[in-house]
This record gives C-alpha cells, structure tokens and sequence, in this order.
C-alpha cells in the first residue's frame, strides 16, 4: 500500500510538472480556439468565407479598397455567455459533488456492517477525488475533444488552451441552442462531476472485502479505458453552430462520438453513467468472489437512517445532475426538472407498492431504493420525455429494480454488495430504452432536432418509436459489452499485480481498523 501510494505521489506530481509547462505555453487566439473547443459543448464553428478567385484581374486589384470594404458584410459578434446560465451550470455543478460527498457516500455507509462504514466512505470520497483530477488532466481531453469515433484527442491535455491568463479571456463551449455559449471551463468542472461520481457508484459492488489500494488502481484503468471512450461515443459531437449548412452537415455530424452518429437519446447519464458502471460492478462482484459468510450470516445495513438522508441528498442533488445536462437555464432544464421530481415520486410508490405484495409490508429500505431506482431510470429521459412519460418510466422502475434486486439478483449467483447492478443496471437499462418510447411526439415527448442546420424539431409523423427504440438499444448492447471487456481486463491486471481482495482474517474484522486504522463508532 505504501509503495502504491509512493508511486501515485511521484506520479503526480511528474503530471503536475507537466501541467505548469504548459500552463506557460500561450493560450490560442480565437480563431484557434474556436477551432478546439469542444463539449456536447463542442465549438462554436467559424462562419465559413468565400475564397477570392486565384487570379484577379489586375485593374480589379487596384480598386479602392475602402468600396471592398463597404461591399463586405459586417462580421457577426461573437456569442457571449449568458451569465444566467453560467451561475445554473456552477450551481448544478455543487449538485453533484453534494450526491456524491456526502449524498452517496453516506447511502452506502448505511447499507453495510458497522464494521466497515468508514472503509466505504473513504473508497467514495477517494474514488472520486482522484478520478477529478485525471479528468482535468487527461480525461476531459480523451472524452470532448475531436478525435474518432471512440477517443478524443488531447487539445486539451492539462486543460491546455481553456483560458489565456494574459488576456484574462476564457474560452467558450456551445450548448444545444445556436449562438448559445458556456465558458468551457464551467463545462469541464461539470462534466469532471459525472466522471467522479460514476466511478464511485462502482464501489457499492465490491463493497466490505476489496483492498483500499486494488480499488484505486481498478479506477485508474477503468476509467481511462472505459468511463471516458463511452462519454465521447454518447457525448462528443460539434455542437450546433458547426452545422452552419447543409454541405456541411454530414461532415460535422461524422466528427462526433459514435453512439452520437447513430442518434442515441441519453440527456444525462443513462448509459455513460449508470449502465457502464453497473457492469463494471457486476464483472467485479465476480472477480472478488463473494463475502465470507453471504447467504449464512446476517449482512443487514447498520444503520438505514444514514441511508435515508444519503438518499435524500442524493434526490436533492440529481437535480443538477439532470436538469443541468440541458447546459442553460431554460425550458428544457425546467422539464427535467420536473421529470427528476415526478418520476422519483412515482418509483418510491411503486417499490413500497411492491413491497407490500411481497411480504405484506413497505420499509425504508425499499422506499431509498426506490427512490435512487427512479432516479436512474429518468436520467437518459429527463429532459427527452414528456411529464406523463416520466411518471410511467418512473412507476415501472420501482417495480424494475425491486425485481433486479431480488428475482434478478438470484438468477446471477453474484454477491453485487449492495445491488449497484440491480438498481443502476435494470433501470438504467429500463430509462434507456423508454426514452425512445416516450421521446414520441404523439406520447407528449418533445422529440430530438432532425436537422440541426435550421434546428428542426422531428415531427410526430416522422417519428419512428421501433426505430429509436433499436438505436437505444444499440446504445445499451455496446456499453454492456465495451464496459464488460475494459472491466475484465482491469479487474484481472490488478489481481495479477496488487490483488484484488483483502485476507479473511482481515475481511473478518473489518476493513476500518484493518485498512485505515480507525472506527466510526466508539467501542
């Protein structure tokens, strides 16, 4: 463990280093600028200029130049950001820090022996710690930069060029609405967010029997091989500026991620976030092996009161996670608003309805999991379905995830710790699909821009539900599979050089006082 720790501090500061050369480095003009920034916030593309003829005529070269100038039209300006919408994305940006640390952190904590609370906070608030400092070094750069369809490049490696320090100028990131801009580091700090938090979803899998040092070294590679080439396949594109015409638009629409070519609908996360990382849970549950004594000793939560405000904050803090994805404070931000609100609702009721049919009774247990159950399942949706679309998709996840974390749960032999595939990978998998259900203009959805050249909105007649619904499926195949594979393979390289579970006598006692040496309750 120490010399992990040795070589991750040597490391960073290697990257640091690195990072002040080129922060030296001068930031590029705007032209330069334009011509890099991405994000769905992908630049804003120049207006494109009519080349003069090779060869003009001399006497046409001796014109004045003052009637040229009077002949040409006058450059649009370029967009400034809203500062409505810049405060929006800051604000949702703490939302997600709030669902991680403390939200998630403490949901987690709740559900496992008291042995081990402090284990798993630590494996959260660690976890997502160090996965935002790879995003602002490497990983924002891999996943919205212009690359291929899988990677990014690396334009923006250390967050090189994301502002010039000289001129105190930031550069800026497009949203989903023509000549509407974001500073693009607003957007970074946003997106670093989902990639945290993504990341620790993973730990409630393994949860009471992994090493502290193998965890960290399972995210490293997973997110480098895994969370940021999915981001770019769903995310990256040019952004709507870029479709400045028609000629153009292929071109542009061939530069974005490839999931994003197909026309895949995930507005914040349903496949980037939660099915990609309930599979990398499910693959670990696997590798671990399962906790001395499951199935024979009595493994309830330690205190479902910590999980209940855990579960609260995380509802809290989805709000920015959902309705900040619309990157401006607008109509579309409002409507996964109150999808976010609504669907949650609907879940809650659902799961306890479940309950009760089940065993005679509703607890607290099952109205958390419903809740973060709903949560999951209106994330691809939230801002691409209608208010009633959001309450069915929300009313059939409680169901959805009550079922993946009983019935399910059995049929796969797995001890997935604290059901992160049974809650984010069925519903996740549930949201992705409906939404191409309830995307339909003729079920109340607002359907998806057909064209972005002139932002045409799909028509109800156009509308295709079995060809959407085929696309998003697709969308949910090849995140199972891409992040099945970079799982496996992670999950086994560390095995093979730190190991990836502690010893039993160590599992036995728990891992607060085996792996860090305290308690959270006094003896």
């Amino acid at each position: 463990m120490k010399k992990l720790l040795a070589s991750l501090a040597l490391g960073m500061s290697l990257l640091l280093g690195g990072a002040v050369a080129l922060a030296q480095a001068p930031a590029p003009t705007t032209s330069e600028a334009a011509a890099t920034t991405t994000a769905p916030a992908a630049p804003d593309a120049a207006a494109p200029v009519a080349a003069a003829p090779a060869e003009a005529p001399a006497a046409a070269a001796a014109a004045a130049p003052a009637a040229a100038e009077a002949a040409a039209p006058a450059a649009a300006p370029a967009p400034v950001p809203n500062k409505g919408d810049t405060a929006w994305m800051m604000v949702s940006t703490l939302l997600v820090i709030l669902m991680t640390v403390p939200g998630l952190a403490l949901f987690y904590g709740g559900l496992v022996r008291s042995k081990n609370m402090l284990s798993v906070l630590m494996q959260v608030m660690v976890t997502f710690s160090m996965i935002v400092v790879l995003w602002f070094i490497y990983g924002y750069s891999l996943a919205f930069t212009e690359g291929n369809a899988f990677f990014g490049g690396f334009d923006r490696l250390f967050m090189a060029g994301i502002w010039d320090n000289v001129a105190g100028t930031f550069a800026n990131g497009a949203t989903f609405s023509k000549g509407v801009v974001i500073p693009e580091i607003v957007f970074a700090a946003f997106q670093a967010t989902f990639a945290g938090i993504t990341g620790t979803l993973i730990v409630g899998a393994f949860a009471e029997r992994m090493k502290f040092s193998a965890v960290l070294a399972f995210m490293v590679l997973w997110f480098t091989f895994a969370y940021a080439p999915i981001a770019h396949m769903v995310w990256f594109w040019m952004g709507p500026d870029a479709y400045s015409a028609a000629a153009v638009a292929e071109e542009m629409t061939g530069k974005a991620g490839m999931i994003w070519q197909w026309g895949a609908l995930d507005f914040a996360g349903g496949t980037v976030v939660h099915i990609n990382a309930a599979v990398a849970g499910l693959v670990g549950s696997y590798m671990v092996g399962k906790r001395i004594g499951y199935g024979k000793e009595s493994m309830a939560p330690h205190s479902l009161t910590l999980t209940m405000v855990g579960a609260s904050l995380l509802w809290v803090g989805w709000f920015g996670f959902n309705a900040g994805s619309a990157l401006e404070a607008n109509g579309f931000a409002a409507l996964a608003f109150i999808n976010t609100f609504g669907a949650t609702a609907a879940a809650i009721l659902a799961w306890c309805i479940g309950e009760t049919l089940m065993r005679g009774k509703a607890s607290m247990l099952g109205a958390a999991s419903g809740c973060v159950a709903g949560l999951v399942a209106i994330t691809p949706a939230a801002g691409n379905v209608g208010i009633g679309g959001a309450l069915v998709i929300g009313f059939l996840s409680g169901f959805a995830g009550l079922w993946g974390v009983n019935g399910l749960k059995k049929i796969l032999g797995a001890d997935d710790s604290l059901d992160v595939f049974g809650v984010h990978g069925v519903c996740g998998i549930l949201g992705a699909i409906l939404t191409g259900v309830f995307n339909s203009p003729a079920l109340g959805g607002p359907g998806y821009v057909a064209d972005w050249v002139t932002a045409t909105m799909v028509t109800s007649a156009d509308y295709s539900i079995a060809a959407q619904v085929w696309v998003q499926t697709k969308a949910v195949l090849t995140t199972v599979i891409w992040s099945g594979v970079v799982s496996f393979v992670a999950y086994k390289i560390v095995d093979m050089t730190i190991g990836l579970r502690v010893s039993e006598e160590s599992e036995r006692e728990g891992l607060d006082i085996t792996s860090h040496g305290e308690t959270a309750y006094g003896r």
